[in-house]
């Protein structure tokens, strides 16, 4: 099966955050299922930065993935280049798998496949979901209409969550969704490094107003007036400005001595970052999915999660809360983690995401969906289609190593 991936950005453009791991590594599993895989994507890495990667012909990144970059020349992904390979590459592949929705490469691509009769796979990746603070709101419903109108009929959404599906389909309601998941990597050992008796919590993502940590720090300083003992560990990247407004947040609420900031963290660093927290608190506004929950976890690491995030399931797996995301609620959500037994939390979330987020099994998840759309099936529930869970012996068996303390390969 050849599959065609188009993408505004790539491996190893961190700057992009989560769903850049997210595809490669789905990518990656694709091709070790035996799948023909190619990338089509852009250089860029932010808008001051591109990557060092030869544009414009394929880059082998591993046994049946191979990368084509194109130059990027402005913005985030205007890319001349790809504009003029588009078509050639839609034409070869069996499917197409389209990421993101409000960038330059979403429109040339739907139109490609649609004078091509092309099935197409198209991961909004939380694009199509609204909050409070949504931005361009009239510009964006303006896109999706085109967009709508330029899609062909075999257009599937692939989702990772029954919350993102309502919302997507909502915004394009001839389109089918499929859901399924994100997946997560499994570190073979995870040495916990004990504490000096406070409760470490941790967050760990963009540094954004999306993501709710005027929140947390308000929930720290609750939590501080109640006489908890505790550090707070802040990891991320974000705008100078906005990091300096936290900063003046917290040593506005008393917290200087409490919190801390810790950058971006990659490798080793982001691995020393698990094992050295007790919870996790993710407070965003709205997500898709937010793969650093399925890494927290991943490590044993239990979570505190906001209600604008598809893990009500943490709850009934029994490694952490789902929880309003207000300042009280937070802190409250806190304070009685802080009695529960935490290893045991961790280990039960660690046990579930070897069982149903090994990429194996996602990778097997979407060859269906691909294979389906072709041959003009129905689609199958994910379910169906996954057949008996891995369980942590299987899932290092299928092929998955530690969290990569690199990124991978380009030539330059």
């Amino acid at each position: 099966m050849k599959i065609l991936f188009v993408t505004p950005y790539f491996m190893p453009a961190h700057h992009y955050g989560g769903p850049i791991e997210s595809v490669y590594r789905l990518c990656l599993n694709l091709a070790r299922l035996g799948c023909e895989v190619r990338v089509l994507t852009t250089n860029a890495n932010g808008l001051e930065r591109v990557l060092e990667a030869g544009t414009g012909r394929e880059t082998a990144v591993a046994a049946g993935l191979d990368v084509i970059y194109t130059r990027r020349v402005m913005r985030h992904a205007v890319a001349p280049g790809l504009l003029r390979r588009i078509v050639r590459e839609v034409r070869r592949a069996d499917v197409v798998h389209l990421t993101a929705v409000y960038s330059f490469t979403t429109i040339p691509t739907l139109i490609a496949c649609r004078i091509l009769g092309k099935p197409i796979v198209w991961s909004p990746r939380g694009a199509l979901q609204r909050w409070s603070g949504s931005r361009r709101v009239g510009a964006k419903w303006l896109w999706d209409r085109v967009c709508r109108r330029l899609a062909p009929r075999a257009t599937v959404l692939h989702v990772t969550s029954d919350q993102e599906a309502a919302e997507s389909v909502r915004r394009m309601p001839r389109m089918r969704a499929v859901v399924i998941p994100n997946g997560v990597r499994m570190p073979v050992d995870v040495r916990r490094v004990s504490g000096d008796g406070r409760l470490r919590i941790g967050y760990l993502g963009r540094l954004d107003p999306k993501k709710g940590i005027e929140n947390l720090l308000d929930a720290a300083g609750l939590v501080m007036a109640k006489g908890a003992a505790f550090t707070l560990t802040i990891a991320g990247a974000g705008p100078g400005a906005y990091l300096r407004a936290l900063d003046q947040r917290a040593i506005a609420g008393g917290l200087a001595g409490a919190v801390s900031f810790a950058g971006d963290l990659r490798g080793g660093a982001k691995r020393r970052f698990f094992e050295t927290i007790d919870l996790l608190v993710v407070p965003s506004h709205t997500e898709n999915f937010a793969i650093v929950v399925a890494e927290a976890l991943a490590y044993g690491v239990p979570v505190i999660a906001s209600r604008g995030m598809p893990w009500a399931r943490l709850e009934d797996r029994g490694c952490g809360l789902w929880v309003a995301n207000t300042p009280a609620a937070l802190a409250a959500a806190i304070i009685r983690m802080a009695t529960l037994d935490l290893p045991a939390m961790g280990a039960r979330g660690r046990a579930w995401m070897a069982a149903e987020y090994a990429w194996p099994v996602i990778a097997r998840d979407l060859c269906n969906t691909y294979a389906s759309l072709i041959q003009g099936r129905p689609l199958g529930a994910r379910a169906a289609a996954a057949g008996t869970p891995l369980g942590v012996e299987g899932y290092m068996a299928a092929g998955e190593s530690p969290i990569a303390t690199q990124s991978p390969t380009v030539d330059g």
